[in-house]
């Protein structure tokens, strides 16, 4: 099974922050300062430079045409498979380790719905994909799990973590 036209879209326009229909550079950039911002590290902070280092990759990858903007068309090309194991997989770790504010490779739901709102996902979403992650009910979701969730959203359009882009609100 493929990634869909319509989870491509819901992905496309979560990281289209100002609804022009193309993902600008300072817009895909940004949310490595979102999240940082939401779960109080500072930009200086290690994690978070090596989170902004591994979203530059991303951003090299994705923008094919490198004229500093990603239209749909492109997204639609790019996103895949070979695309996350490239790049997007360390970007989104890397995210995930923003938001790992002890360091033991799990994010709690506190953790996780923070991570989620900064990347414009409802709270409400988030929950529920936590509750979906959270397969031996600990409370806690581990980093692999996380990244094996995404994964399966952006390579299929089917996972736990398609629940955060699912209600289409933006809060």
């Amino acid at each position: 099974m493929t990634i869909t036209d319509a989870a491509k879209q819901r992905i496309f326009a979560m990281l289209d922050v100002d609804d022009d229909g193309v993902i600008s550079r300072a817009e895909y950039l940004a949310r490595v300062d979102r999240a940082a911002a939401a779960l109080g590290r500072g930009a200086d902070h290690l994690v978070v430079a090596a989170a902004r280092a591994a979203h530059e990759k991303v951003w090299a990858d994705m923008d094919a045409d490198h004229d500093g903007r990603v239209t749909f068309e492109e997204y639609r090309t790019w996103a895949g498979h070979d695309a996350f194991e490239r790049s997007c997989r360390p970007a989104l770790g890397s995210l995930f380790d923003v938001a790992d504010l002890d360091g033991d490779g799990r994010l709690s739901r506190a953790e996780l719905t923070r991570l989620r709102v900064a990347s414009r996902n409802t709270a409400s979403d988030a929950d529920r994909a936590f509750d979906d992650l959270d397969t031996d009910r600990d409370g806690l979701v581990g980093r692999d799990a996380y990244l094996a969730g995404i994964h399966d959203y952006v390579t299929t359009g089917v996972s736990p973590m398609g629940a955060v882009y699912g209600s289409g609100n933006r809060p």
